[in-house]
Formats: C-alpha cells, sequence, structure tokens
C-alpha cells in the first residue's frame, strides 16, 4: 500500500522540491502561512518536555523564553562566544574574525561602539520594542534622516538633502500647477477638485502668487535671520531640474518615506545587543557558548545532537523532545543532518545576500556641519556614510563610510580589508573634505565571511530587481522549510516576510512556538494512550 508519504518520497523524487510543495499544498499538509497573533502555550502545558534549541540569536532567545514560561526545559546550543547572532555590537576589545581575513581587534574609545549588525527599531517593530520593555533594556531614539546629511553626484558635487527634497517639490508642483491652469487635467478633476488643488500646490511647492519656483526658504538659507530689521533671512536660488534628476542619488530622498525606515526609529541604549542580552538573562535553562553543532538526528520519539566544545575539544550530546534549529541555511548546509532530501536540497539552495560595513571612530567633525545623525548617500560600492545618533554634541562618535549590500558590496567584499577601508574613508572625504583622515581605528565587516552566519540575511528571489522595501516571499522551498520535519523546525528571521530584521526573527519563534505547544499537546494524548512516558532533556560526553 502506498502511504503518504512513501506517495510524497515519490513525487519529490521525480518532480524536486515544487512538485512536493504542491502535492503537500493540496494533501492540506501546508499551514496557511498568515502571520497570527502570539498565543503562547498555557503555562505549565510543557511540563516533563525538552526542546533542544540551536542559535542563540534573537529567534533562539526568544523561542527559549517563551517555551520555559510553558514549563519546557531548554537547552541553548550556540556556536559564537555570545548571544545576540546578527546583532553584534563590537567594544574596544573584542574581535572580528572572518574567514580568509587576518583578525581585527577593535581599539576604541571609552563608550565608542559599532553595531556590526542591525543597527535600528522602526516604531511599529512593537514585538522588539516590547522585549526590551519587559526586559528593563533601556531604548533611545535613533535618528535615521537628517535633512542637513548629503546626496554626492557623479561629478563629486554635494547637495543637501533639505535642498533635493524640497525643489524637487518645486519644481514638480509648478510644473502640476501649470497644467491644472492649462486644462491638461480637466478630464481627470472636477471643478471643486481643481479648486482645491491649486492652492494646496502653491502651499507644497512654496509657489510664488503666479505659480513660480524661484526657491523656498525650506531647502536652506542664503542668508540666515540675524538681529535688526536688517537681517531678514534670503532663500538660496533653487537647483536647476535638471541637475536634480541628473544626480543619481535622488531616489534615496524617498528613504525614509520607506515604512521600515519612518520616524520615530529606536535603538538600545549602548549597542543593539541590549536586548538579546536582556532576553538571555531571563533564560533558566542552560546556554551552551563556544559549542559547534556536529550532527543532528531525529528519533521516533525525540532529537539528538551532538556539538563539539570549541575550546576543550570535547563531543558532547544533548537529547530531547524537540529541536529548534535557528542555525543559518548555508552553515546548516554543512552540518551532518538526517534531513529528508527535498528538505536538504531546500537548505544547500538558499542563496544568501551580501552585506558590508566600515566604521570609524572620529572627532565628530559632522556635527559642525549641522548633521546629527542620519545618512549622506554616495552611490558606488560604499553606498552611504551613516552618522552616530548617540552621544550627540560629545567628543568622538563612530562614522560608517560604508553600508552596502547586494552585487555592489560582494565586489567590495573581494577587496583586500585594507582598500575596502581606504574606499570607505576616501568616501567620506568627498563628503567632508580633509577628515577622512580625522577617522581612525578603523572595523571592516563582511557577512559572507563571518563564519556562523555566512551572510546577513537569504535573498529569496536572486535576480529580481532590487526593492526599496521587503518583497513578498512564497516559493516552494519556503513553504517547505517552514514546515516541521517530524519533531525538528526550523525558525528564525530567514522564515519571516522581514528577513533583514529582528521582528523577523522574533516573529517566527513566537509562531515556532505555537507549533511546539500545539504538538506536545497532540502528542501527550497519543503517549497516554499507549502508556509511554515524555522524554526529559539527557546530555552526555561521546568522547
Amino acid at each position: 500500500m502506498l502511504t503518504r508519504r512513501g506517495l510524497l518520497t515519490q513525487v519529490s523524487r521525480i518532480g524536486g522540491v515544487g512538485a512536493l510543495a504542491g502535492t503537500m499544498h493540496a494533501l492540506g499538509l501546508y499551514g496557511t502561512g498568515a502571520a497570527q497573533a502570539f498565543s503562547p502555550p498555557p503555562p505549565g502545558s510543557g511540563k516533563g518536555r525538552s526542546v533542544i534549541i540551536l542559535g542563540a540569536g534573537i529567534a533562539g532567545l526568544v523561542s527559549a523564553h517563551e517555551l520555559e514560561q510553558a514549563g519546557f526545559s531548554v537547552t541553548l546550543i550556540e556556536a559564537r562566544t555570545r548571544v545576540g547572532g546578527r546583532a553584534w555590537t563590537v567594544r574596544d576589545g573584542d574581535r572580528i574574525e572572518m574567514i580568509g581575513e587576518e583578525t581585527q581587534i577593535a581599539r576604541f574609545s571609552d563608550g565608542i561602539y559599532f553595531n556590526a549588525g542591525p543597527a535600528r527599531l522602526p516604531s511599529f517593530h512593537e514585538g522588539m520594542l516590547g522585549y526590551a520593555r519587559r526586559f528593563g533594556v533601556p531604548l533611545e531614539v535613533e535618528v535615521n534622516s537628517s535633512r542637513s546629511a548629503y546626496l554626492l553626484g557623479a561629478d563629486g558635487s554635494r547637495l543637501r538633502m533639505r535642498t533635493a527634497i524640497n525643489d524637487m517639490r518645486g519644481h514638480l508642483s509648478e510644473l502640476l500647477a501649470k497644467a491644472v491652469d492649462q486644462g491638461a487635467l480637466d478630464t481627470m478633476l472636477s471643478a471643486d477638485d481643481k479648486e482645491r488643488l491649486r492652492p494646496f500646490l502653491n502651499f507644497y511647492g512654496d509657489l510664488d502668487t503666479d505659480g513660480s519656483f524661484r526657491g523656498t526658504i525650506r531647502s536652506g538659507f542664503r542668508t540666515g535671520p540675524g538681529a535688526g530689521v536688517s537681517s531678514f533671512e534670503t532663500a538660496m536660488p533653487p537647483q536647476p531640474l535638471h541637475a536634480l534628476l541628473a544626480n543619481d542619488q535622488m531616489p534615496m530622498t524617498l528613504f525614509e518615506e520607506m515604512i521600515f525606515m519612518q520616524a520615530t526609529m529606536f535603538q538600545p541604549v549602548g549597542g543593539m545587543d541590549g536586548i538579546a542580552r536582556g532576553i538571555a538573562r531571563n533564560v533558566q535553562g542552560p546556554i551552551r557558548l563556544n559549542a559547534e553543532v556536529r550532527r543532528i538526528r531525529q528519533r521516533e520519539r525525540g532529537v539528538e545532537v551532538h556539538y563539539a566544545d570549541r575550546e576543550g575539544g570535547a563531543i558532547r550530546s544533548v537529547q530531547g523532545d524537540y529541536l529548534i534549529c535557528t542555525i543559518p541555511f548555508p552553515v546548516l548546509a554543512k552540518i551532518d543532518a538526517d534531513f529528508p532530501l527535498p528538505v536538504a536540497k531546500a537548505i544547500a539552495g538558499v542563496v544568501y545576500d551580501q552585506a558590508n560595513k566600515v566604521a570609524f571612530e572620529a572627532p565628530r567633525f559632522w556635527e559642525r556641519e549641522q548633521i546629527y545623525g542620519g545618512i549622506s548617500w554616495v552611490g558606488g560600492e560604499t553606498a552611504m556614510i551613516w552618522y552616530p545618533s548617540a552621544g550627540l554634541h560629545g567628543e568622538r562618535g563612530m562614522i560608517l563610510g560604508c553600508y552596502s549590500s547586494g552585487e555592489r558590496a560582494a565586489a567590495f567584499a573581494r577587496r583586500p580589508i585594507a582598500d575596502q577601508i581606504a574606499a570607505a574613508r576616501a568616501a567620506i572625504d568627498r563628503v567632508h573634505p580633509g577628515h577622512g583622515a580625522d577617522c581612525a581605528n578603523p572595523i571592516a565587516v563582511n557577512w559572507s565571511k563571518i563564519a556562523h552566519s555566512l551572510g546577513p540575511w537569504p535573498n529569496w528571489h536572486p535576480g529580481a530587481p532590487p526593492s526599496m522595501g521587503e518583497a513578498r516571499i512564497d516559493t516552494p522551498e519556503y513553504r517547505l522549510l517552514s514546515e516541521p520535519i517530524g519533531r525538528i523546525y526550523l525558525a528564525g528571521a530567514a522564515l519571516s516576510q522581514t528577513p533583514g530584521w529582528q521582528e523577523g526573527a522574533l516573529q517566527s519563534a513566537q509562531a515556532t512556538v505555537m507549533a511546539i505547544g500545539k504538538a506536545a499537546a497532540e502528542h501527550a494524548v497519543t503517549e497516554r494512550a499507549e502508556g509511554a512516558p515524555g522524554r526529559h532533556r539527557h546530555e552526555g560526553e561521546t568522547g
């Protein structure tokens, strides 16, 4: 007799992952995949059950905490010597180790830090903000956009963000006002619409009474206001429309309009890893740091993991009822695991993006140009200059001369580290002439070379045109990896609709916790009927 499992095996062998996903969907074996409110398992419902969690990033830590609240016994295994995963804050004395590169050691002044991974929290990411509040992690505003920052033209010209935004509004408003006045939009606008639109355009573009745009104070002062009646402010002459359109960085004036980048943004005081450490302090079970997973096996009523103590070299094992694996897919693909072949192929096939950051400690020369936080857009392989929001008016701060992703980041990461640092310093010098030399104590991070990450986030749509938002993810591989593999659950930001954000990791963890709570309840019914007890966590040394 052909069983359901046998059918799926044959389908995957003949048609691959896509055919398998379609068949599972037809058989009702896929979940809805829709976002849902977190409904944690009831307190005590996990008593007598154990869960092994691989990876102590946000997904692993959230899973551990929430499962413990329901009574599950949890063991966390983490290959790094710290918690947080991609939420990595570099401080003085920290080591930056990358595959194929010499170790860098951070040499920062007191209070200076570098968020090598995520560095901002949108105000609508209520899950992460809620965890910060729950665990007493203080937050401060992250200034994600400054109208005093610059757009750098291909010819080396600098354009203040306020000038680019408001002069473009003025020119477009003038064009639309002329179209309205000339009747070009009569078939699309009612008389009432025209009557209301015209004064709005006058205000929106700061037009003259005749509907012309001749410049605006919004774009910056030619002369600023002073004392007395002879010191009125005057506006700069407007940038010509053709000059604005010729600047390749003009699209970045819309950066702060993306829902993920809109004010208000937040950051933990003292570094992004503050939230991860806050959760970790409230995890009761053991967190095995410096422990590298070597083998994953699924048993009839549980799972077994073998891991190496990276310091002592001993190989240890741990057994549990369930396993949550948050290990990034490029790393997981190299681990000895007994996943079904379609799952193993899907894991190995996930393409991860590229991301680089180059940071410097420097005196706050940018504040003398009225820049307090925000980003100057420079294009090329370095992409941007990112200014610090913390420690305003202090003596020194951490400035990024590069934060790039995608194809240009791949090319940049192939350069020697010294060349990467030189390129980032040169970008800063083009925007702030003479101040590249002020940038000291550089650190470069190429996420594709970070051993236990091998990339910043997955690109589920490789080859697709770049987008300023998160793409909708619904590939056969994504669906397949979102489903339980027996008693093994894959989780992490990679299996959310926002794979580049910590909120995605949190959402994936919460969905996994709910799924394990449901599975444990179902298994309890089955085991009572069979008279079999639940499995407790067991650890041992295997050699």
